[in-house]
């Protein structure tokens, strides 16, 4: 492991790094959501349902994220990340194209199959890359930058999406992402460097599942699992079908919405990646006693502002009470990231981000927006109003439940 402290990087090196790791995270958050802002158009020109628009965004799309991600995590841990990230931005972007061209349901599907199979492997070979090149003492602000892509992602999504729907059509907005794509791959060729893979002591080469289940059975890292699974429900039907919620039950527009939630998501996400990652730092630091519970609080408030803002009397009023689960979502990245680091060791970064993504990507995407589709497809049919309201209540809920699990995990854990 000694090798991997004469990979560190510093000054203009680490910048220009960490600037192509956070468009990587852009391009990845683009591709990921923008079915969301385009779900309407996609909708009525394929003849969708509401849930078969879940199924898409959600079940398709986390089946194959959760199959891929950890034996893409342990490439990236055991071999070089920066060949691990290229192949997958690669693969989901022309994926991301591809899905412009579809004509049916399936085809949509299939296409969102690829983006899922690239995108596993994304997040956890950046991770492996900023354990390689940044020191220590500064990977909470590195995660944190990288999480900011997210919310960056989902603004230029929105407000791209939706613009280019209304001007040229929700085809050309996945063609264009999907170019797009390919050319940061060259980016990241050129300023990742060579990571050719570590030398390991013998202890260190057991398989991967072996190694997850020893994670695993650390209390603190557990509790943070269980709250990675309970954000994927929080998350997965707030960024799905949001921009559907505002369009039928406000009247605005697919520009509209982008510009307005997405220029929002975008500056709150930023605002909170960045603090949350600052904060995450000093309290290593400190050896803070309650690691977690600013995210949890976070959290908290975001559910009780969401609550209110599906009941909202006006359309400008529900996108302001949105904001705070747009901050709080945004905020938790860089914690529970950085709390999964530690607690996984040097080495293993990768694959306690994977086993993170699994659990925040596998039950809550698949599953939650087809509950809400669900709810809002059968609530329409008994003539009630407002359906998608009810179905979305499940974000609210899950969030109170992240925010317990993580301060169970806090109470397990020390960053000092």
């Amino acid at each position: 492991m000694s090798a991997a402290s004469a990979e560190i990087v510093r000054g203009p090196r680490a910048w220009a790094l960490l600037v192509v790791l956070t468009l990587v995270s852009i391009f990845s958050q683009i591709d990921r959501i923008l079915p969301y802002i385009l779900a309407e158009s996609i909708r009525t020109e394929l003849g969708l349902s509401d849930t078969e628009i879940g199924l898409i965004t959600g079940l398709a799309f986390a089946v194959c994220y959760t199959l891929f991600s950890l034996p893409l995590a342990r490439a990236a841990d055991r071999g070089s990340p920066r060949l691990v990230l290229l192949a997958c931005l690669l693969v989901w972007s022309l994926m991301t194209g591809l899905g412009g061209l579809a004509g049916s349901f399936v085809v949509l599907a299939m296409t969102r199959l690829g983006v899922a199979f690239g995108e596993a492997g994304g997040t956890p070979s950046a991770h492996a890359l900023i354990a390689r090149r940044i020191g220590p003492d500064r990977r909470g602000l590195a995660i944190g930058l990288l999480a900011m892509g997210i919310p960056l992602g989902t603004m230029i999504g929105f407000i791209g999406g939706g613009l280019i729907d209304e001007a040229f059509g929700w085809r050309a907005a996945f063609i264009g992402a999907g170019a797009l794509g390919v050319t940061v791959a060259l980016l990241v060729w050129l300023t990742a460097g060579p990571t050719p893979p570590l030398r390991r002591p013998a202890e260190q080469t057991e398989p991967y599942v072996r190694s997850a289940l020893r994670l695993l059975s650390v209390p603190a890292f557990r509790w943070l699992m269980v709250g990675a699974l309970a954000v994927g429900f929080a998350t997965a039907p707030f960024y799905t079908f949001t921009a559907p919620f505002l369009i039928r039950t406000h009247g605005l527009t697919t520009a509209q919405v982008g510009l307005s939630f997405g220029l929002l998501q975008g500056l709150t996400g930023v605002i909170g990646a960045l603090v949350g990652g600052r904060m995450f730092d000093r309290g290593v630091r400190r050896g803070a006693r309650h690691p977690l519970l600013a995210p949890a609080a976070m959290l908290v408030m975001g559910a009780l502002s969401t609550t209110a803002a599906l009941f909202a009397s006006a359309g400008w009023m529900a996108i302001a009470l949105f904001v705070p689960a747009m901050l709080g979502f945004a905020f938790l990245l860089p914690w529970v990231f950085g709390a999964g680091h530690r607690i996984a060791g040097p080495g293993k970064e990768a694959l306690a981000s994977s086993l993170g993504l699994v659990a925040s990507g596998l039950f809550g995407p698949a599953l939650a927006p087809v509950l809400v589709g669900l709810i809002s497809d059968n609530a329409a049919g008994v003539g009630l109003a407002n359906g998608l309201a009810l179905g979305l209540l499940i974000g609210p809920a899950c969030s109170v439940l992240t925010a317990l699990a993580l301060m169970a995990a806090g109470r397990r854990m020390g960053l000092a």
